[in-house]
């Protein structure tokens, strides 16, 4: 649980009484519902196998977007979706959710008539609706990117989308959920359906995966919802369901921004098969991707986690150096690599890309999956989704007391914080701003070698972040395995004095976590893959 490891004993304890809403999934979507239902006034419980967004909810391309993809690949459904989710989360979560722009450099070799661009464009605005784009000239774009490819470039055009520390996000949601009497467990796996003499779902077996040796747990609820995006086939095969999912690995290479400097996004097309692909400025970086191909079975059978492979490195590379020729980037030059999984429900298409990202929710049985869809309509999904188990179950929703999670309102302005930092703070830990800035020591205020964070982050996480691995920290409450070199191994002495003084790990510990972070961040997030 999101406080000490007594509070997650206790709790673990009180599984066994009968809850109105069992959540099996803790990504952005299984935290969306988990904070909706909570505010409703359900008794509602979430688990999560593995750490809270774990999955795909801390691999994504940081985006929170309309799809502009989504519209040249005629998923008009889906772009109209979510560039008004998109308007949404703009408004809730300001400082967290921030505005991005976006240019499109468009080359003879492309085919692609300029006029073709500016309408979709433009259909991208009147959605929203709004009218925030420019066209370019090739001379205003080089003033933007000066290394940027001139030979054959025509115009170009800039529109306006949005950018997210997406694991941030989702323990923002969770964190509401437990202020409004939600319980909600990481490392607590369901292993397998509990049903009715008729076969109906009415709870999971669930399984300490903490190594506190804590005993499985019969979940009993009114109602049984799993939101785990690409895994959602698991529970579902086991009361007979067909397989539905294709799971798609999307990769990204994360380059230094002194090396790879990025003023704002670029939306490219790959010279190879005119794909869509971005280059986006995050938290002091620079992110490019994202690749979209079939996971391979037995990929997921070999590997614990996804990872970008040597073809796909390769195919982004490529990218780079057809739009800029002068940087000569390699694989030298690449801080990091992720990958993610994404939940697409088949349709048979031979073409991973042409698949839609609508979301689809079933109820097979008595069991509840929400599945499909994207990051950035998760509260739409989330919506519904309660609102299908509430009907099943006939569950009563205080619909009333349902608010935004972004409300900036209890927070004070602190006067020993810079601004600029006040205001990423604030974004990013919403009403938990005041105990992080009271638990701050010397130096905390100190930002974590020229990143946007500060070391205060890593000592609030530590404290009350429910960190049970060293990569719980470092790869999703703060981002720092990802964002500085070798997985941030100039930051680790400092790391250890935090999480020895704050968890009271011993020497032996130390060294047995880090060990185990660093072969994950070298399997997994490297240049060097697998």
């Amino acid at each position: 649980m999101m406080r000490d490891k007594l509070t997650r004993q206790d709790a673990w304890g009180q599984l066994n009484r009968d809850w109105d809403l069992l959540i099996i999934g803790g990504g952005i979507t299984g935290a969306g519902i988990f904070r909706m239902a909570a505010q409703a006034g359900l008794e509602v419980l979430l688990v999560e196998a593995k750490d809270f967004a774990y999955g795909t909810s801390s691999r994504s391309s940081k985006l929170v977007h309309g799809g502009f993809r989504y519209l040249y690949n005629r998923q008009y459904n889906v772009t109209f979706e979510s560039v008004r989710e998109r308007e949404k989360l703009l408004r809730e979560f300001h400082g967290l959710v921030t505005p991005l722009s976006f240019t499109i450099p468009n080359y003879a070799s492309y085919g692609f008539p300029s006029s073709m661009l500016h309408a979709g464009i433009i259909i991208y605005d009147l959605i929203a609706p709004k009218w925030n784009h420019q066209r370019l000239s090739a001379e205003e774009i080089r003033g933007h990117f000066p290394a940027i490819r001139t030979d054959g470039l025509i115009k170009g055009f800039r529109y306006q989308d949005a950018v997210l520390d997406d694991a941030r996000l989702v323990l923002r949601e969770i964190r509401e959920g437990i202020r409004s009497a939600g319980t909600a467990l990481n490392y607590a796996k369901a292993e397998c359906l509990l049903t009715t003499a008729d076969g109906s779902v009415h709870g999971v077996v669930v399984s300490d995966q903490s190594g506190e040796g804590l005993p499985s747990v019969e979940v009993k609820a009114k109602a049984v919802v799993q939101a785990t995006g690409p895994w959602s086939d698991v529970l579902r095969n086991q009361i007979g369901a067909p397989s539905r999912m294709r799971k798609q690995r999307g990769s990204h290479l994360i380059f230094p921004r002194e090396r790879f400097p990025a003023p704002e996004a670029i939306t490219l097309f790959h010279p190879q098969d005119q794909r869509a692909m971005f280059i986006i400025p995050w938290e002091g970086a620079t992110i490019v991707g994202t690749t979209d191909i079939d996971h391979e079975h037995q990929l997921e059978e070999k590997y614990d986690e996804p990872f970008a492979s040597r073809a796909e490195i390769d195919y982004m590379l490529d990218a780079l150096a057809f739009l800029f020729p002068e940087l000569a980037l390699s694989e030298e030059d690449i801080t990091s690599t992720f990958s993610g999984l994404r939940p697409i429900i088949t349709s048979g298409a031979e073409n991973p890309s042409k698949e839609s990202r609508a979301h689809q929710i079933w109820n097979e049985k008595g069991l509840i999956t929400i599945t499909g869809g994207k990051l950035t309509t998760y509260q739409k999904m989330a919506d519904q989704t309660l609102e299908t188990a509430a009907a099943a179950a006939g569950l009563d929703l205080n619909e009333n007391s349902l608010k935004p999670t972004g409300s900036p309102d209890y927070l004070v302005h602190n006067r020993d914080l810079d601004p600029q930092d006040y205001a990423y703070l604030c974004g990013r830990y919403g009403p938990d701003l005041n105990s992080l800035i009271q638990v701050m020591k010397n130096n905390d205020r100190e930002h974590i070698e020229g990143l946007p964070n500060l070391w205060a982050e890593v000592r609030w996480a530590v404290r009350s972040d429910n960190i049970h691995h060293l990569d719980d920290l470092l790869l999703r409450r703060v981002r720092l395995g990802v964002l500085l070199p070798q997985g941030g191994r100039s930051a680790l002495p400092r790391v250890r004095e935090i999480v020895k003084e704050e968890l009271g790990w011993d020497e032996k510990k130390w060294l047995k976590e880090k060990k185990a972070y660093l072969r994950t961040w070298q399997k997994y997030y490297s240049p060097d893959p697998g």
